[in-house]
């Protein structure tokens, strides 16, 4: 899966309404960053560098392994797969959405 093909992965599982009330980062380096805007009406996913209430590094590749299911979240983070800079309690929404 290609950076784009994250993407549209995220804002096909965001919809119009992630429940998320906040602006959450992936930022995945040198690949670029995906933006969910949880706060706009309705949601939107864009790859717009901007801030956020909550900041995930993480690695493309490790990404795409949580979008498919082989990452689990919980594990990830305990792993060091990915860091979480702001609000935790924001990413720990993100579970269900991802």
């Amino acid at each position: 899966m290609d950076f784009q093909q994250c993407t549209e992965t995220i804002r096909g599982k965001v919809g119009e309404q992630s429940g998320l009330d906040a602006v959450l980062k992936f930022d995945c380096g040198a690949e670029g960053v995906i933006v969910i805007d949880g706060k706009s009406t309705p949601n939107s996913v864009s790859n717009e560098n901007r801030d956020a209430d909550c900041t995930i590094s993480i690695t493309h590749e490790n990404l795409e392994a949580l979008l498919t299911g082989q990452l689990d979240s919980i594990t990830g983070f305990m792993t060091g797969k990915f860091t979480v800079a702001g609000d935790m309690s924001i990413a720990m929404k993100l579970q269900r959405v991802v």
